[in-house]
């Protein structure tokens, strides 16, 4: 995500790297390039205005000590402007100090709706809540269908009740939930392709009689201005409580990250980032801005990390890898987890400086698919004792798994290589984080 806008703010503070100190040419300079970067990534133009002017009020006279050069102390105001601009801290759900919580999701058809209820609810059943959906879209084909289909996914219960109204469906949800014991009610309302009458006084309604703890707009990040016009529309009639910004992994120039919270005042709380159910993530300004300016986003990483592994299985697999016991087996299971974090490609970009580097470089996430088909083809000796893959093995691997017998021979080799390293890295925990690293990289053509 933001990569073009990174590059180009990138190209801007190089720019002014290397002056003695900051001047008002140069800030101005520097600045041009920054308001064109914006602008291009489809950033509200008074917000853009705003931003950039406040980063040269900032900047001018700023005083730039001996450990610090100019370039460093633009990007510490821009970074401190860009987290202020996205809304400076971690928004939080609130939640019910008693009984359930209820969350009303409104927005536009196609703006990822019923998808991001999902993974809401699978977001709460997560942090051990007891999620409810509500099937509320009774005009979509195939709505219901849908979020049905992705409650049974994640084992949450859908509620519905064929032949009533949104409103009264949205109703009765609750004295369900409640029934049921259900502490979070996820109520997904109907959308139109435009905004209209009829739909924003059914939301209004649905809104008066559930009384929602948070009503959250979820908005299509790839619509650029759009999704801004669209939130004051319904911000204007709701006044929700906080924006899910939708399919910002796609090619999208990012400016509605930038622009929203500063149009309608209200926060940024999630943000979907691909099309698994585990692709929803909370939205930190901070971590946002780092990335944005190339900096990477290490804490997300090892969140991500920690959310998928064991602190006790990676202890047994530091041993083995210790003791030279890590088999194709524990690297076919380490794949599998590396898979529920997200593509290769944004795991690498929470990496500092990893957007620069790997500019250019294409990085292949189906290259994790050959590889788990090339496991998947060798028989269990064979994934445990790999140093009896002989020629003949090779080649019946290859078949199977639809690969080449050079793509067997590579990973028989990266693999003889990545044992020996991690054997001489293990210790200390140094094991693990070196063994995520070589196991992400093993997914890039090189």
């Amino acid at each position: 995500m933001f990569e073009n806008l990174s590059a180009k703010l990138d190209a801007a503070i190089r720019r002014i790297s290397g002056e003695a100190r900051l001047t008002e040419e140069n800030i101005s300079e520097a600045l041009r390039e920054v308001r064109r970067a914006l602008l291009d990534a489809d950033v509200n133009f008074q917000v853009t205005r705003k931003f950039v002017d406040d980063v040269q009020k900032k900047a001018l006279g700023r005083n730039v000590v001996a450990s610090v050069t100019p370039g460093q102390m633009i990007v510490k105001i821009i970074y401190d402007e860009l987290v202020e601009l996205m809304g400076n801290n971690l928004a939080e759900i609130k939640m019910a100090p008693a009984g359930p919580t209820i969350i009303m999701m409104c927005g536009l058809q196609g703006s990822g709706k019923t998808t991001h209820s999902a993974k809401l609810a699978s977001y709460f059943k997560g942090k051990g809540r007891q999620p409810f959906l509500v099937a509320a879209d009774t005009y979509r084909p195939a709505a219901i269908d849908q979020l049905k289909t992705l409650g049974e996914q994640i084992g949450v219960p859908v509620f519905n009740l064929e032949g009533e109204s949104p409103v009264a469906i949205a109703e009765r949800s609750v004295v369900e939930a409640k029934r049921l014991g259900k502490d979070v009610i996820i109520i997904d309302t109907a959308g139109r392709l435009t905004i209209d009458e009829a739909m924003m006084e059914e939301v209004a309604k649905i809104k008066e009689r559930t009384r929602p703890n948070e009503i959250l707009f979820v908005v299509d990040a790839m619509i650029g201005q759009d999704a801004v016009t669209t939130a004051k529309a319904f911000n204007q009639r709701l006044n929700f409580d906080g924006v899910i910004l939708t399919k910002l992994d796609g090619d999208t120039r990012g400016g509605a990250a930038l622009s929203i919270r500063s149009v309608v005042e209200k926060p940024i709380k999630f943000i979907g980032v691909g099309e698994k159910m585990e692709a929803l993530e909370q939205f930190y300004p901070d971590r946002m801005a780092s990335r944005i300016l190339g900096m990477g986003d290490v804490v997300s990483l090892v969140e991500k990390a920690q959310q998928q592994y064991d602190e006790a299985e990676a202890r047994k697999l530091e041993e083995k890898f210790r003791k030279n016991q890590f088999t194709l087996e524990d690297f076919y299971q380490q794949l599998q987890q590396i898979k529920k974090m997200g593509s290769i490609r944004d795991l690498l970009g929470m990496l500092p400086g990893m957007d620069r580097a790997m500019k250019g470089v294409e990085v292949d996430d189906k290259a994790m698919g050959r590889l788990e088909a090339m496991i998947t083809s060798m028989t269990k000796e064979e994934r445990d004792k790999p140093e009896i893959i002989n020629a003949s093995r090779r080649k019946r691997i290859a078949a199977g798994s639809g690969t080449t017998l050079q793509d067997v021979n590579r990973l028989l080799k990266q693999f003889d290589e990545m044992r020996k390293m991690m054997r001489q890295l293990s210790g200390g925990g140094m094991g693990r984080m070196a063994g995520m690293a070589a196991k992400g990289l093993m997914g890039r053509k090189r």
